[in-house]
């Protein structure tokens, strides 16, 4: 029987049930630490308790949180959170993209030497805390609206594909991949990850649901990795029919390796900005029960059997985290 590491210890992957495989707790960008003044950590928790006892009562059982290290984890809050509210909360290590992650210090360093950081927060748990992460993030190119589209994958972002992919060999956790949806690297991925011998079982290509390209969606999925329809409600960069359309196409046609979530941000670490309140009022739908209460009544009424959404959200986590 595989199991799964959770923020309070290994799960079996057959406790996972409903899951959300790619939403946040906090995020906060390199440099917010001296800019966190306004944070009220104990308001924080009660309010993502109360977003996380809310799902689990419309019947999600687990949440995938996959910050990269830098951007905010804070796995303490993930657990204090997954204390309170009953839900399997699962936290991640890895780093983010070059535009707005990979700290000076990792980009001096060479693959192996971040993956050793990896394994070291996969076996023995991040920082002091105990607490073991569950998945490897990768990140490749940028965020629509906030970086340039990337032409290819940078130098350090391969370097950091190349320790995830060492990572998990060594630990056999799975990886999860950042990428722009206007300009996705999922394809050149899976070369780097092939050329490292990765399982493509154990790694789910994100933030495909707004690319809106059967081609890619085809070549990654006739690979055997997964992908991720997971974010919806993101509105701004792709509105929800284009990912339903999408989605639905899909599944039409025989493609049911997917997985499906919001990227949905409890609280931005930091001084609040103009551009999050923005962010925020263009998408109104980005939260953690959107899934739940709109796409998927909506995927019911297109013809999507139950038991294909049972597929995706239940048997396709667990199979991805080696079920």
């Amino acid at each position: 029987m595989a199991n799964v590491q959770t923020v309070l210890g290994d799960r079996s992957t057959d406790d996972l049930g409903f899951t959300l495989i790619h939403e946040h707790l906090t995020v906060g960008f390199p440099g917010y630490e001296w800019d966190n003044t306004s944070f009220d950590r104990k308001k924080e928790i009660a309010g993502a308790v109360e977003k996380l006892r809310e799902i689990k009562d419309l019947g999600v059982t687990s949440f995938v949180d996959p910050c990269p290290m830098e951007l905010g984890r804070d796995p303490e809050f993930a657990a204090e959170c997954a204390d309170k509210s009953g839900l399997n909360v699962v936290v991640a290590t890895g780093l983010y993209n070059e535009a707005l992650g990979i700290p000076p210090h990792f980009r001096s360093l060479p693959a192996d030497d971040i993956a050793e950081i990896y394994v070291r927060e996969i076996t023995d748990g991040i920082d002091k805390t105990g607490i073991k992460a569950g998945l490897i993030k990768t990140a490749t190119g940028g965020i629509p609206g906030m970086t340039e589209t990337a032409k290819t994958i940078g130098t350090h972002e391969e370097t950091c594909l190349r320790a995830a992919a060492r990572a998990h060999k060594v630990t056999g956790v799975p990886i999860l991949c950042h990428n722009d949806e206007l300009g996705p690297f999922g394809r050149e991925t899976l070369d780097v990850f092939e050329d490292e011998g990765v399982d493509f079982n154990r790694v789910l290509i994100g933030h495909a649901c707004g690319v809106g390209d059967m081609r890619y969606y085809f070549d990654v999925l006739e690979r055997g990795a997964w992908i991720g329809f997971d974010r919806f409600g993101i509105d701004i960069i792709a509105p929800d029919k284009m990912r339903l359309a999408s989605l639905i196409g899909l599944l039409a046609v025989g493609y049911d390796r997917i997985m499906l979530s919001h990227d949905a941000v409890h609280c931005l670490m930091g001084r609040p900005s103009k551009a999050w309140e923005q962010f925020i009022e263009a998408c109104p739908n980005n939260n953690y029960s959107h899934i739940l209460k709109n796409i998927i009544p909506t995927l019911a009424k297109a013809g999507v059997s139950e038991g294909t959404i049972h597929t995706m959200m239940v048997e396709n986590p667990k199979s991805y985290f080696g079920g």
